[in-house]
């Protein structure tokens, strides 16, 4: 059996961690770890460099700001993580935003573990990429045929939803809003995600970063359907500053407004997170693009309806 200590400083190499049977392993968190609910026992090795109750726009200011001093969103506490003595860190690369980055954790550890502990790092920018991070993560943990497993049950469940939609030619627009104050589309794996389920991404790329946006460029696109996503927020949190995209000029007008197509999903839970549960995003989606198809059972819980 493998027995490793790991830290991990990533939601989504927790619940990766955790799916692939490891969570007795895990001696460390960052502090955005929260799923499955009983890691919130464990440590916590990092803490946020602003404060709490920030509105949208205040954060993505205070971010800027961080960043352009060349300084850290977020801080490593290499005592607590030293303390843990772990084997294994599990970081990222994707995005300085949104958790600690390689650097910072490169930077923390250099030189002051009792030992040299194995820095992974993940960067995926597309499902394909969040897929082949399970099987990095399980390789390097040791157990290769638990990450075969859990690679084949989640492939099985996509293309479920794949083979349904094999013959549907009619795939409405869909606008997956990221951020609120200013106006973020989501792009990396979500326009994938969109696809699988059955609609057509607008404004954004697969495997992309999220790109800003003008209002006005929603307008013109006018999607049919559109899902509000906020990185970090869940449905309560957005619903706290949707007011930010009903009072944009011409929001009542939008097609997806007025055929009651707009949607508020959780997406600190579901598709802020490249691991297991991006599924279960795909599945969301599936629910909110194609409900005549699909009725998974996240309505209520991972997206509802949002009508004026």
């Amino acid at each position: 059996m493998p027995t490793k200590k790991i830290v991990s400083l990533l939601p989504a190499a927790t619940e990766i961690i955790c799916a692939l049977g490891l969570e007795k392993n895990l001696v460390g968190r960052s502090h955005e770890c929260d799923f499955p609910a009983s890691v919130k026992e464990l440590p916590i090795c990092t803490e946020a460099n602003f404060p709490d109750g920030l509105s949208s726009a205040d954060i993505d200011i205070k971010v800027k700001e961080i960043l352009a001093d060349a300084l850290s969103v977020y801080t490593v506490k290499r005592e607590q993580i030293k303390a843990l003595s772990p084997d294994v860190v599990i970081t990222q690369a994707q995005c300085e935003v949104c958790a600690v980055s390689l650097k910072d954790v490169e930077e923390a550890l250099e030189n002051y573990l009792d030992k040299q502990a194995q820095i992974i790092s993940l960067q995926p920018n597309s499902l394909d990429d969040i897929f082949e991070d399970i099987v990095t993560v399980a390789n390097a943990l040791n157990v290769p045929a638990a990450g075969a497993e859990l690679l084949e049950s989640l492939q099985e469940r996509v293309d479920i939803i794949k083979h349904k939609l094999k013959f549907i030619d009619s795939k409405p627009t869909v606008a997956c809003i990221e951020w609120l104050e200013p106006v973020m589309i989501s792009g990396n794996w979500v326009p994938g995600l969109v696809n699988i389920a059955g609609g057509t991404p607008v404004l954004a790329q697969d495997g992309k970063h999220s790109p800003y946006i003008e209002w006005d460029e929603i307008l013109q696109q006018d999607p049919e359907i559109i899902v509000v996503m906020p990185c970090g927020f869940s449905i309560e949190r957005t619903m706290r500053e949707i007011n930010l995209l009903l009072d944009r000029p011409g929001f009542a007008s939008l097609k997806a407004v007025k055929s009651d197509r707009f949607y508020i999903v959780d997406g600190n839970q579901y598709f802020n997170r490249p691991g297991p549960r991006i599924v279960d995003s795909i599945e969301i989606l599936a629910e909110i693009i194609r409900p005549k198809q699909f009725i998974f059972g996240y309505e209520g819980e991972g997206w509802i309806k949002f009508s004026l």
